[in-house]
């Protein structure tokens, strides 16, 4: 016997055209010529249920494109509208992927290297999407790769104009003096122009090797270790362990996991607020690569 009934995607019940089963009507959640009720749209996103959806839309807590919405009967396109809740962005797009690499050395950055090289492809069969990495790492850098297909997020993490910071533990030939730190923030001279570090700090110092940590938002080329071999100091083994609001943690080194829903929310949230490339700064420059 065929149901005239179907399950909605949060669990409610809805006619095959979208109706509610016991009236007839048509579901005042599911999109139409005006969008979808903006609890609904909460609720699929998995922020909460729609009762609770709605009490965060009563309190003020949810905002569509930068305005604040208290009314239950708005209505919103989910493919083009920006909700976020409490200041943080929701993931509206269900299509759009974001996984975190521990790369690992000996792998170039590329999805499918031309040479021959070992490459991300192998990292990546876990999912359907063709993802792509943000920015690069050397082959002998290991440590906190994205891989993403969200082209407008990728654009903001990797280009050097929106600033987002990046933190290397860099293992170095010799004792490192709290001089050579304060040398390395207050900005060495190379040979395509001066350059400071956001932040740096002496994690170990031992007669004959020293554990730096620094934090940048350049994307100059193998940047790292020319600050440290100027400084006299030469890079034995580096690994980036933070990407902006990303945190390698325990992750093994090759490798990959999707991010979580607070992880997502605050790249989102990044992505968003970015402001726009300084006048005259090409935004299609060259990425970082370290």
């Amino acid at each position: 016997m065929n149901s005239s009934t179907g399950s909605g995607t949060d669990g409610s019940d809805t006619g095959t055209d979208g109706s509610d089963p016991g009236t007839g009507m048509p579901d005042p959640g599911t999109a139409g010529p005006e969008g979808v009720r903006l609890q609904k749209v909460l609720a699929n996103a998995g922020v909460a249920s729609r009762r609770v959806a709605e009490d965060l839309i009563v309190a003020g807590r949810v905002r569509v494109n930068g305005d604040v919405v208290t009314e239950l009967g708005r209505r919103i396109d989910p493919e083009s509208d920006l909700v976020d809740v409490d200041g943080t962005a929701i993931q509206l797009d269900q299509s759009k992927r974001y996984v975190m690499l521990n790369k690992p050395t000996g792998v170039v950055s590329s999805m499918r290297d031309d040479r021959g090289r070992p490459d991300l492809q192998r990292f990546t069969k876990d999912w359907d999407e063709r993802l792509y990495n943000v920015g690069r790492l050397d082959a002998d850098t290991s440590g906190l790769l994205v891989l993403t297909n969200d082209g407008a997020l990728a654009h903001v993490l990797a280009h050097p104009s929106f600033g987002v910071t990046k933190v290397y533990i860099a293992k170095v030939t010799g004792r490192v003096l709290p001089q050579t730190i304060a040398r390395l923030t207050k900005g060495v001279e190379l040979e395509d122009g001066p350059i400071a570090a956001d932040k740096a700090r002496l994690l170990d110092a031992g007669s004959d090797a020293s554990l730096v940590e620094l934090t940048l938002h350049s994307g100059r080329n193998r940047i790292v270790r020319r600050m440290l071999a100027e400084v006299g100091h030469p890079v034995v083994e580096l690994v980036r362990r933070q990407f902006g609001p990303l945190h390698l943690g325990t992750l093994p080194a090759g490798r990959a996991r999707e991010l979580t829903k607070v992880e997502r929310g605050a790249l989102l949230t990044l992505s968003r607020e970015a402001a726009a490339p300084p006048d005259g700064e090409d935004p299609q420059g060259d990425q970082e690569t370290e």
